[in-house]
Parts: C-alpha cells; structure tokens; sequence
C-alpha cells in the first residue's frame, strides 16, 4: 500500500501544471500584460505581479494567469468597442462608395437639365422675340420641377407636364388673339381643353411617355443610392451582443491572460467568431444583391436611342415642334376653343403677337447630345462595377475581418490560438446567416430573437428594390421628401473629408489593436480548463493525509 500511495504522489506530481510558459516551477512574471493592459488606458490597481490561479475568472480559460475580474471585464469592453469600431470603419468606406456615386449621378442629371434649358432659352429668345421673354417664366417653371423631381421632393411628374402644357396653351391662345379682351376664367375654360382639343398635337402624350420613363429610372436609381448608404450606417450602428463580446474577448485578450500575447487566432476559430457575431448583418445579403441587381439593370437603361441624354436635351426640340403645331393650325385652334368656351369680347390691340414668329418659321434648336452619351456609357459602366464588387459585403465581413489577424504560415493550424491554447482547432466553420449559427461553437446565439434594427433594414432594401422594379416598367413611385437632406449626414453619405476615398470594400487601417480572431476547440472544454488538475490534487493530498496516519 505504501508503494502504490508513493507511486501515486510521484505521477501526480509530474502531471501538476508548472508556472509560466517553461515549466520552470517558478510562477511567471506578470510585467508583459502589465505594461501592455496600462497602455490601453488602464490602472494597474490590483494587477498581480505574477501568475495567480484562474478560478475567479469568467470568459477566458481558467488555468494560471496574470488576469484579475475587472482586468477580464475590462478587456472584454475594450473588444467590444474595437470591433465596433472596425465595422463602422468598414461601413464608412461603403458609404463613401455610394456617396461618390451618388453625387456623380445626382450632378449629371442636373447638369442635362441645365444644359437642355439653356439650349432652350438661347434658341427660343431668338426665334420668338418677346413671345417668348413675355412667357419664359412658363419653361423655367418646368425645368425647376424637373429638378425638384430628380433631386426627390415630392413632385407628381404626370401633373408637372400636363400643368407646363395648359399653361403653355393659354399663353400662346392669348398671344395669338390680343384683338380679345380675354379674362382668367375664359383662359382657365381653355386650359381645360388641353387633353381633348390636342392643340399640340402627339408630342404631349409622346413627351409625357419618355420624360415620365426617363425621370422615373433617374430619381430611382439615385434614391437607391441613398437608401443603400442609410441602411449602412443605421446597421453599422448595432450595439454588439454580450455574447458576441464574450467570444471577441475571448479570441482577442484571452491570450494576454495565459501569457501567450504573440499567439494568433486559428483561421477557422476566427471565422466562426465573426459570423456568429455578425450573424444578423449576413441576413442583408439577399435582398442587398437583389438591389444591387436591379440598380445595374436601371442603370443599364439610361444608355442607348431612348437614354437619359437623348431625352433630356431633346426637351427644347420636342417643345418647339409642338409650338409649331399649335401656330401652324391656330385658325382651327381657335375655332374650336371659342366653340368650347364662347366667343370673347373685341376690345384688345390690333396686332396678334404671332406675326413675327410665324414669319420666322419652325424653330431649330441645336442638337448637343452627341459628347454627352460617351461620358453616360462610361458613368454607367463604372457604377455597375461598384456595385458588383459591394455585393457580397455582408457575407464577406468575416473574411474581411479575419484576412490580416489569423495565424498563417507553415504548421500554422496546429500552433494559433483555439480560445483555449495552442493548438489545431477542430470545430467546422459555419454557415451565413442567423439560422445557420444554432450550432455555432463560440458564440452563442438565440436564433428566434433576431436584430429588429436590422430586420427594419431588410425591409428598406425590399422596398426600394421593388420601387426600382416599378421603374424599370415606367411607373411613378412615391418617395419620402428627400431634396433637404440627400446630401447630408442623416442620409447615409458621408462628407469626402470624412469617408475613405478608395473604390473597394476594404477595412480602413486603424490605430486599434489586430483583432486576432479563433475559437477554441468546444466550449466545454474552455470552461472545463480550469479544474483539469483537480483530481489529482485531490489524489495527492488524499494520499499525502493517508501516509501519515499509517506512520
């Protein structure tokens, strides 16, 4: 019995843990993660000066270690804000992307607009003198709606064209019969006669058709821009569970603790971190590729024989023949609208106000859309580029977070960190997506409670996707007012002076530490750690006490 009682004491003793890395029988130094844990901005109150047993401790494995409570809990904060931090990093550069998109978008359309009113106002001072200064304020009201349209106020686009055309019928009915005394109500009985009367002829409804198909496409895809930069930032913004905090901590800090600070995180320990962290945010992808998809096909629309250029300079043209028409048949115009709204008393000047534009003849406005189609088929491929490469983003963050800060290099898998020491990670990778993470090892997830902040972000992308859908048909969609505030902070673009410039999703660098990021091998044996050694402590002192009552 003596033997075996010896034997017992000697094979515990050689399987007890020893202090610090080397198994010098000395406890280990503490001054490393000292140092290190007031360089993040902490007290060293309370800090030992070398190891101390782990059983205090709650998220990182519980063998010896130099981590006191609020040291871990401390920590365990400080991976949190870090790793918010990257997202919201990661974000910025997204939205920068959409907002640089957006402005180049946004300043083309109004650049057309522009471009078509000043054709418009050059050509029609000359060939129509003071019929046409007496009555610009008719045409500069259109083209400031249009650019009210474009820009997302709320603006119904069908009533903004009928309007210019009644408007235009009274002035030029007025015009073209001075020798009349002729009131408000007798001019607003002849607006009325606009849709059956056609004293324009086809261009209206011909008008109406591409500017509303032209328009439509335009403010939507813009819009769409701006929605994507908002459900980026508003889902930037979500707060990172306990959970997540208690892997992040740790895979990031944990390693501090068991003195092992130059250990890196196992490639597939990482992975499961991140996207059990972000299982929310990877729900985006569907309906985010389903966006980007649509954007590309509007966009593909702008371009060709009924593009955005050829409609929108083609504007003073298409007014001019239908002036010309009404001007060419105002004798029957005439007799019409008297029969629809009754003779007018005589009484005005002599002259009709028509003589001298009808001497000049049709109006020509010069053709400028020529250079304009190139530079659209090049906006046009280059948007559709960025929005191929922004479609995996929510899927990709794992990856993108873990791509820098995972151990590599030969034999690499069996020495990074596994959330418990050194060693091969065994648990498989997991899925995209909150369904996919009930068995996630790391982080744990109660799968039928999802993020509703994001929840409401999947149902912005759904909306606006089926909005541009409406627009790829030509229908009208409503908008909220966004003229005021497009450009500003709430709207999901950031300023160029605060967003990154580069064109690719990359994490911008930061002054915040590498989160080192894998998982240990199971949870149960991270927790169970801490009392690996209990059993034969407990056969040694067993042994020890029985020894001595023998002798």
């Amino acid at each position: 019995m003596d033997s075996f009682i010896i034997a017992t004491l000697a094979l515990c003793s050689l399987t007890a843990p020893a202090y610090g890395d080397k198994g010098t029988g000395k406890a280990r130094s503490c001054s490393d993660i000292r140092q290190f844990y007031s360089g993040k901005g902490f007290p060293l109150d309370g800090l030992p000066q070398s190891e101390i047993s782990g059983e205090h401790l709650r998220i990182c494995p519980q063998g010896y270690t130099c981590c006191v409570s609020d040291m871990e809990d401390n920590l365990a904060s400080l991976s949190r804000r870090e790793m918010e931090g990257l997202l919201k990093d990661a974000g910025r550069g997204l939205q920068a992307t959409l907002g640089r998109q957006y402005k180049i978008f946004d300043g083309y359309f109004l650049e057309l607009l522009n471009r078509s009113e000043l054709a418009l106002q050059e050509t029609f001072s000359q060939a129509l003198g003071s019929l046409y200064s007496q009555n610009a304020q008719v045409f500069s009201d259109l083209y400031t709606e249009l650019r009210r349209y474009c820009r997302g106020s709320n603006v119904n686009l069908e009533e903004v064209l009928n309007d210019f055309w009644a408007r235009l019928l009274e002035k030029l009915f007025n015009q073209a019969n001075k020798q009349y005394l002729i009131g408000e109500d007798y001019l607003e009985c002849v607006s009325k006669q606009t849709e059956t009367l056609r004293p324009f002829g086809d261009t209206p409804r011909d008008l109406k058709l591409k500017v509303t198909r032209t328009f439509v496409a335009a403010r939507s895809f813009v819009q769409g821009l701006v929605v994507g930069g908002e459900v980026v930032r508003k889902v930037s913004q979500v707060q990172l569970s306990q959970e997540c905090m208690r892997a992040m901590m740790r895979m990031t800090y944990c390693p501090h603790c068991r003195g092992m600070a130059s250990a890196r995180p196992c490639a597939n320990y990482c992975s499961n971190v991140m996207k059990g962290c972000l299982a929310n945010q990877a729900d985006l992808n569907t309906e985010w590729r389903h966006l980007a998809d649509t954007m590309m096909q509007v966009a593909n629309r702008f371009d060709g024989p009924a593009g955005v250029d050829i409609v929108v300079l083609s504007l003073p043209n298409r007014i001019s023949e239908a002036i010309s028409t009404m001007m060419e048949n105002i004798d029957t115009v005439n007799s019409k609208l008297f029969q629809a709204c009754g003779n007018p008393r005589e009484g005005g000047t002599s002259t009709t106000g028509l003589e001298e534009a009808l001497k000049k003849g049709k109006i020509t406005v010069e053709d400028r859309v020529g250079p304009s189609t190139d530079k659209l088929e090049k906006l046009v491929s280059d948007v559709s580029s960025r929005l191929r490469e922004m479609q995996p983003y929510w899927v990709s963050l794992p990856n993108i977070l873990c791509s820098d800060r995972v151990a590599t290099g030969a034999g690499a898998e069996d020495k990074c960190w596994n959330g418990m020491n050194r060693a091969r990670y065994l648990p498989e990778v997991m899925g995209d997506g909150l369904a996919s993470q009930i068995n996630n090892p790391e982080v744990e997830i109660d799968i039928t409670k999802p993020d509703m902040t994001i929840r409401q972000q999947i149902m912005q992308l759904k909306i606006m996707t089926h909005r541009l859908k409406n627009a790829l048909n030509g229908n009208d969609v409503d908008f909220q007012d966004t003229s005021d505030d497009v450009s500003g902070s709430g709207s999901g673009m950031c300023a160029d002076d605060i967003c990154p410039r580069g064109p690719r999703l990359i994490v911008p660098s930061t002054d915040r530490p590498k989160l080192y990021v894998n998982l240990p091998e199971n949870k149960k044996v991270v927790k169970g750690s801490a009392n690996q050694n209990l059993p034969c402590i407990t056969v040694y002192l067993l042994s020890l006490v029985t020894l001595l009552l023998r002798r």
